[in-house]
């Protein structure tokens, strides 16, 4: 009987081990993919110009005059300030031949100026993305100190006293164990640069046990004039301000009896009313309003009147700077000048006049209006916008203290290229 042969063991196959080679990360910045070239940065420093920078990269100075005549319709090279970021970028051979300036004015706004083949310069901003956040508090001591515990900026503190709640709620007096609630959005550059507080939606602050609630919405898209009303649709700042400036003191209310020493005790009315603040201090529009003057002239210096409507007007003097042109609309708030010491003055401060049917009169003392409220015709689209504001304001839980590592709320709402 034959033997059964035994099957011959299978020859293993041998696998070439493949090597995986990944491909670098595609880094893009100012529209350049950063891989395709050496990266140079640095910062503007003391004694540096257009010139000495190129030239310090091997760049002559017959090329550095046509690149800078090339650039001058988009950025003038001259306004370079020490401190700002620029970027430099070189072939990537072993020539490390410069190609591109990148100048970065502010964290969102950059200039290009290209120069590898034709010279060609170009203004742009970084992508900018909004997150909403939520956030809510209960006072121990005051405002700053709570949003400062859970690390907020202090520029929401600002918002909500200075913008929001200035002629509603004193700020200095809040009471242990009011409450808040705000719905505000962080601005990001390219996804990771903190820009700071944009902007706030929505607010609930509850103060002696009475709730207000604020809610932004625009009023008039061709002025840009954005207010804050309650949830019933009344505005809830005034019409004017009580002070042009944020930081200062009342050094002389408006007397029309004053008496001063250096006029032998004559009586010397004072039509005006006098805020103290260092030169250079941010001079601001008490109103809405039409510039009708912005000049110098004797003893008021430089100065800037503004028409608000056909009973009120109001004038700042003693300006370092006037910021504002004659036929400019401004809006409450925005910065119209600085203080300084022109004219007849005795130290930095503003004069402010107050001006009621023709009349100088006494800011204080008038009985002011209210903003202009909200018209018929977009109220009940105002009501209808802030349902699910409010609503989502209402859901917000109070906390005394958010968590360690634990960051408020966040939803990303509005990617947008700027």
């Amino acid at each position: 009987m034959a033997c059964k042969k035994d099957k011959p063991e299978p020859t293993p196959v041998l696998q070439e081990e493949v090597a995986i080679v990944e491909k670098p990360k595609e880094v893009y910045e100012f529209g350049f993919n950063l891989n395709d070239y050496t990266v140079k940065r640095d910062t503007i420093k003391k004694g540096d110009t257009f010139g000495v920078i190129l030239e310090q990269n091997n760049i002559g100075y017959p090329k550095i005059f046509h690149i800078a005549e090339k650039a001058k319709d988009t950025f003038d090279i001259r306004r370079l300030q020490v401190g700002k970021p620029y970027t430099m970028l070189f072939s990537k051979d072993s020539l490390e031949v410069p190609e591109s300036f990148i100048y970065q004015p502010t964290k969102e706004e950059y200039v290009v100026i290209n120069f590898k083949d034709s010279i060609h310069a170009f203004k742009s901003r970084k992508p900018i993305t909004y997150v909403e956040k939520t956030l809510s508090g209960v006072i121990t001591s005051s405002i700053s100190e709570t949003l400062d515990e859970k690390g907020i900026s202090a520029v929401l503190t600002n918002k909500l006293a200075d913008d929001i709640y200035a002629w509603t709620i004193d700020f200095r007096r809040l009471q242990k164990g009011d409450r808040f609630k705000v719905i505000y959005t962080d601005k990001y550059i390219d996804d990771s640069i903190y820009g700071g507080i944009h902007d706030v939606k929505a607010a609930y602050f509850e103060h002696n046990k009475e709730p207000f609630y604020a809610f932004q919405f625009e009023t008039d898209s061709t002025k840009g004039i954005i207010d804050y009303f309650n949830h019933e649709a009344k505005n809830l700042r005034r019409a004017f301000l009580k002070s042009p400036i944020k930081f200062g003191r009342l050094s002389s209310r408006y007397n029309l009896k004053r008496r001063i020493a250096y006029y032998g005790y004559k009586i010397r009315p004072h039509r005006g009313t006098d805020f103290a603040a260092p030169v250079g201090t941010p001079i601001m529009a008490t109103a809405n309003g039409t510039v009708t003057a912005s000049t110098r002239r004797g003893g008021n210096g430089k100065y800037v009147k503004i028409r608000h409507n056909a009973t009120y007007e109001t004038q700042y003097l003693h300006m370092s700077k006037r910021l504002v042109k004659v036929g400019q609309f401004v809006k409450q708030g925005d910065i119209i000048g600085r203080v300084g010491m022109t004219g007849n003055t005795g130290g930095p401060h503003v004069c402010y006049r107050f001006w009621k049917n023709g009349k100088e009169v006494d800011p204080f003392k008038q009985k002011l209006p209210e903003a202009k409220p909200i018209s018929d015709s977009l109220k009940f689209q105002f009501l209808e916008y802030i349902k699910p504001i409010k609503y989502k304001l209402d859901n917000i839980q109070f906390e005394p203290e958010i968590p360690e590592n634990q960051d408020p709320e966040q939803t990303i709402i509005t990617p947008a290229n700027s």
